[in-house]
């Protein structure tokens, strides 16, 4: 295990160096005048003189590789440097927006995980039957379901035509005040769109691994000895069955993140999704970067973590990937 981390570990380097010199080579490119982006309605009238020295301030007017090399070195000695659209460090934004966005993300997959294991051993223990025929048509749906519809569609109903859950944001708007009351309220319903987007395809493996388990000879002798039904369906099948759904956990990383953006900014919620569009539209190379490296870290922890899963849950795989 600690030799496959390792490997890992410093094959992800170059990966991540590759993303960074993308970000930055894309934002070049990008039509966007970071400039005029910083300098806001101001930059309407600011002379063309005032403007050459605010891009020169901005490190903009220098070539590509080498504001790429001089962010790259400052952000190995943690210097991640200073936004340009938010006007602080960006340290300082990714710190407070950060826990608010894993809070959100770590609750969704929670719960996809959890529910969408329950219904495919439900349903994978009787394939064709009334209820794996619903909840099946009602995960191919939610599969083609955008997760920021979903969201709007959650708002309508639970916030605006039945009034049982806040809209969005964090708190109250008549509180100043952040409480655990408030934030486990604000964050039922884009936990719960977030989470419902990720379901489908949780569910629809593990139906289909305990479905398959059960027909396997195994299981069947374990009937045959006459363990009760749930001892073989919890203890051999859903073992067998929960396999193929470890390598979800990461593959669906980066759905996970690009959902949260969407239901992020569906719902309000103060996580890292506005700083990133803010970032994109304003060619924010500093921060812009910083949160690139973010999601592409995420995901290839993601994929560690699901092969380490699978190792240890099948001891034939073992840990040489």
């Amino acid at each position: 295990m600690a030799r496959m981390t390792g490997r890992r570990a410093l094959s992800a380097v170059p990966v991540l160096l590759a993303v960074t010199f993308a970000v930055f080579a894309v934002a070049a490119a990008s039509p966007f005048d970071p400039v005029k982006a910083y300098a806001g309605t101001a930059g309407l009238t600011a002379s063309q003189e005032n403007l050459d020295q605010l891009r020169a301030n901005l490190g903009v007017d220098r070539p590509l590789v080498t504001r790429w090399w001089d962010w790259l070195t400052a952000a190995l000695h943690g210097d991640l440097g200073d936004s340009s659209v938010m006007r602080r460090p960006v340290v300082d934004v990714i710190t407070e927006r950060i826990g608010w966005s894993a809070l959100l993300a770590t609750t969704a997959f929670l719960v996809a995980i959890l529910l969408g294991t329950a219904l495919g051993v439900l349903a994978g223990r009787r394939r064709g039957g009334l209820l794996d025929r619903t909840v099946s048509s009602a995960a191919y749906t939610l599969e083609a379901a955008p997760a920021f519809w979903l969201g709007l569609l959650a708002i309508w109903f639970f916030a605006l035509r039945l009034g049982a859950l806040p809209a969005g944001g964090l708190t109250d708007t008549a509180s100043d005040t952040v409480t655990f009351d408030q934030v486990a309220g604000h964050l039922v319903l884009p936990a719960l769109v977030l989470g419902i987007s990720q379901l489908p395809w949780f569910f629809l493996y593990v139906r289909q691994g305990v479905g398959d388990a059960l027909e396997e000879d195994p299981v069947r002798g374990a009937r045959a000895r006459g363990l009760r039904e749930r001892t073989v369906l919890l203890g051999h099948a859903l073992r067998s069955g929960m396999l193929p759904m470890l390598t979800l956990v990461g593959s669906r990383v980066p759905e996970l993140i690009t959902g949260a953006l969407l239901v992020e900014t569906v719902f309000s919620w103060p996580g890292i999704a506005a700083a990133t569009v803010q970032a994109a539209t304003s060619v924010d190379f500093p921060l812009l970067a910083a949160l690139t490296v973010l999601a592409t870290a995420a995901v290839l922890l993601g994929n560690l973590l699901s092969d380490l899963l699978y190792g240890l849950a099948d001891p034939r795989v073992g840990f040489d990937g």
